[in-house]
């Protein structure tokens, strides 16, 4: 059975629900996993259905924008939480690692590749993460200028336990994942977690072609998207 690894984006501590990456329009995430949009309640509410890890992006810290540290280190109690705080490079990563298991490095906020490399060095790869963000079927960046197939070419010399694949573009909109995008990084097939727009027709399909792992958001909290099934 594929794996269902939870999402949550938080938001002025809160979890909160948006679509394709527009941050501004975010409201109070409404799931099926609790009464309120407590990011430890859902967890809890995790757990108790299954779930033995999660996801959490802080979207505040991505945006320099505030933080919402301490209630990821809460959840981290609770269920052990992969997180997104938008990694800039060694420093911030080694920062993070008291707050969560597994910290992810996401090229949107990475300054440059020789910080992932001083990562690799340092750490154990059990607590890296590397996520391929992508917009457009573009490799989404602010610092640098690399094609997805160039990116590929590294990650295959530092070969990462985990990576995620994220089409940010369908973010929130269930419509599935991307067949394209999947197709260029099948031959990391193995560490893959794909994420982005994922609905129930598509788990089956990316079962059935070998991804064992998925981020899952939307179709979740919603109850389409059952844990366990």
């Amino acid at each position: 059975m594929i794996k269902k690894i939870p999402v949550i984006d938080l938001k002025q501590h809160q979890a909160v629900s948006g679509k394709s990456g527009n941050r501004d329009t975010y409201t109070p995430l409404n799931t099926v996993f609790a009464s309120s949009s407590s990011p430890v309640e859902i967890a809890q509410g995790l757990k108790l259905n299954g779930a033995d890890e999660m996801y959490i992006a802080d979207l505040d810290l991505i945006e320099s924008d505030g933080h919402n540290i301490n209630d990821v280190k809460m959840v981290n109690t609770v269920l052990p939480v992969m997180f997104d705080g938008g990694v800039k490079n060694c420093e911030s990563f080694e920062f993070f690692l008291d707050f969560a298991f597994k910290i992810i490095i996401p090229t949107e906020t990475l300054e440059s590749i020789e910080e992932m490399e001083k990562i690799f060095e340092k750490y154990p790869k059990e607590r890296i993460v590397v996520s391929v963000d992508v917009k457009d079927n573009k490799l989404l960046s602010k610092n640098m200028d690399l094609t997805l197939g160039e990116f590929k070419e590294i990650l295959k010399k530092l070969d990462p336990n985990e990576i995620i694949l994220l089409d940010i573009s369908g973010v929130g909109t269930e419509k599935g994942y991307n067949e394209e995008l999947l197709e260029q990084f099948s031959e990391l097939k193995d560490k893959l977690i794909m994420a982005g727009g994922l609905n129930k027709d598509s788990l089956k399909e990316l079962e059935s072609v070998g991804i064992k792992k998925v981020l899952i958001g939307t179709s979740l909290h919603s109850g389409e998207v059952k844990l366990l099934d």
